[in-house]
C-alpha cells in the first residue's frame, strides 16, 4: 500500500469542505447528520470562531462553529444536500478546496466511507433526469 499519493482531480478526489454553525448543537446535528447520510467519511467539530461579515448591507459579527468535513468529489452533492437541508442559515458558507496529496491508507478510507453517498446521489440524479425526459 503507497504511504503516499498525489491526487488528481476527478469523482474519487478527496475533499476537505468547511461550513459554520450557529452554535455547539446546531453543529453536532449538522454533523451527525452528514455522517447518517454517507456524505462524507469525517467531521471535526472545531472550537468556536469569532467571524465578522457583511450581511444585507451591515457589519455583523457572530461566534460559530466551524465543521470541518473530508469526503470525495463524488459526494460533495450529496453532503451539500444534506447541510442546506439542515442549515439554519439562509446562506450557509460551503467552500471545498481539493485535497493535492494526502496519506494513501486515510485517502483510501475516506474513499470507501463514502461509496453509500456517491450511489445515492447518482440515484437522485438519475430521477432528475427521468423527470426532465417525461416532462419534455
Amino acid at each position: 500500500m503507497q504511504s503516499h499519493i498525489d491526487q488528481g482531480a476527478g469523482p474519487d478526489e478527496v475533499l476537505v469542505v468547511i461550513t459554520n454553525a450557529p452554535d455547539a448543537d446546531t453543529a453536532a446535528r449538522l454533523s451527525r447528520a452528514v455522517l447518517q447520510a454517507r456524505a462524507a467519511a469525517c467531521v471535526n467539530r472545531l472550537a468556536p470562531v469569532e467571524s465578522e461579515y457583511w450581511w444585507q448591507g451591515r457589519l455583523e459579527q457572530a461566534r460559530e462553529w466551524p465543521l470541518l468535513i473530508k469526503t470525495t468529489r463524488a459526494s460533495y452533492a450529496a453532503l451539500e444536500a444534506v447541510i442546506r437541508q439542515h442549515h439554519p442559515y439562509d446562506v450557509p458558507e460551503l467552500l471545498a478546496w481539493p485535497v493535492s496529496a494526502g496519506y494513501g491508507p486515510y485517502l483510501e478510507w475516506v474513499h470507501s466511507e463514502t461509496v453509500g453517498a456517491q450511489a445515492q446521489a447518482g440515484t437522485a440524479a438519475s430521477r432528475d433526469q427521468d423527470k426532465e425526459e417525461s416532462a419534455s
